[in-house]
């Protein structure tokens, strides 16, 4: 299942494209949660290139234009994991359904999987921008 932690990635990259001057404080106050979750966050997203800060200096700045940022580039920047779904461990080999249930599932799964981050990479920053503008 994914956790919060894209709409809240997505959530702090809308607002430092809004407003770079923006303090990881003033982000959790948005987001209402702790400044740390916000630095964790925000740490990946600079690792995965998206976002740049300087010491000493309150704010950050996206690396490049909110357009050329997917949706697709935030969830591989915050290290979800590969697969959308897991499948249980150790069904039962001795079960007609339980021996062929991970084989069957992780065909299905993985075509789900492949049409979201499709979709992911059809959607951009600037359009959440853009949303949120009006």
């Amino acid at each position: 299942m994914i956790n919060t932690r894209m709409s809240v990635a997505i959530h702090i990259l809308s607002l430092i494209a809004i407003n770079p001057k923006l303090s990881s404080d003033q982000i959790a106050d948005s987001v209402t949660t702790n400044p740390v979750v916000i630095r964790r966050i925000s740490s990946e997203l600079k690792k995965a290139g998206l976002v740049t800060s300087r010491a000493g200096v309150t704010g950050s700045s996206l690396t490049r234009d909110p357009e050329k940022i997917t949706l697709l580039d935030v969830y591989k920047a915050i290290h979800i994991e590969k697969e959308l779904f897991s499948i249980h461990d150790k069904p039962n080999p001795n079960c007609p359904v339980g021996k062929k249930i991970q084989g069957t599932l992780d065909v299905a799964f993985e075509s789900v999987q492949t049409a979201m981050e499709t979709e992911l990479g059809n959607k951009t920053l600037q359009e959440v921008v853009d949303h949120l503008r009006k």
